[in-house]
Order: C-alpha cells, then sequence, then structure tokens
C-alpha cells in the first residue's frame, strides 16, 4: 500500500504537503493541457505545465505561494517527483534524469517579470 503524499512529504520534510500534491496534480493538468503524446511527461515539459497551474491558480501571488511551501526552483519540483517515484506515486524511464529540472526558468522571471494579466 502506497503512503499518503502528506506523511510523504511530512517523513521527507524539505517540502510542505501542499507542495507535493501540487506536484501530484500538475502532472494530471500537463498530461491533459499540454502533452500532445500521452505516453511521458518529460522534466522540462511538467515544469512548463506547473509554472501555466501556479499562474492560473494563484496570479501574482504564485511565486509566494510556491515559496512558502519550500519549493524556489524548478529543481525542487524534481526533487519532489523523485520523491514521489522513490514512493510509487509516479514513474520515470530510464532516459530520465533528476537534472532534466534543473535550470528549466527562474521563478522570478516567469513569475514576477514576465508575468502578464
Amino acid at each position: 500500500m502506497k503512503k499518503k503524499l502528506e506523511k510523504i512529504a511530512r517523513k521527507d520534510g524539505r517540502f510542505s504537503p501542499q507542495a507535493v500534491k501540487f506536484v501530484y496534480e500538475g502532472l494530471g493538468y500537463t498530461a491533459k493541457k499540454i502533452v500532445t503524446e500521452p505516453a511521458h511527461v518529460s522534466g522540462q515539459t511538467l515544469c512548463g505545465g506547473l509554472k501555466e497551474l501556479a499562474v492560473e491558480k494563484w496570479g501574482r501571488l504564485a511565486m509566494l505561494v510556491l515559496n512558502t511551501w519550500g519549493v524556489k526552483t524548478t529543481r525542487d519540483f524534481g526533487e519532489i517527483v523523485y520523491l514521489m517515484i522513490g514512493h510509487k506515486w509516479m514513474s520515470a524511464q530510464p532516459t530520465d534524469s533528476i537534472d532534466d529540472f534543473n535550470d528549466v526558468y527562474d521563478f522570478k522571471t516567469v513569475f514576477k517579470d514576465q508575468f502578464r494579466f
């Protein structure tokens, strides 16, 4: 039986349970709205979907919400993904790497500087 996402987050301690749930929700969002080939969502594509979902949910407050939850970079999204992979909530292809999440975009740039109403 899989552990609940909240338990996984609390035991790990790096990110709030809300952050872990957001990334899990973001995978479904990305698969439905962004991915043209439903077989796989890459790290870079997931980061793009998470950006869109965060802006949709919180607008100009997206960076503040994510930062409050311990998420400050796209690498943090990857850390959460690989935490969930380790607990069987997500899966990875052999070609996937946590490094796929490195510097996909800068939070300040996309959530503040380039934000459009």
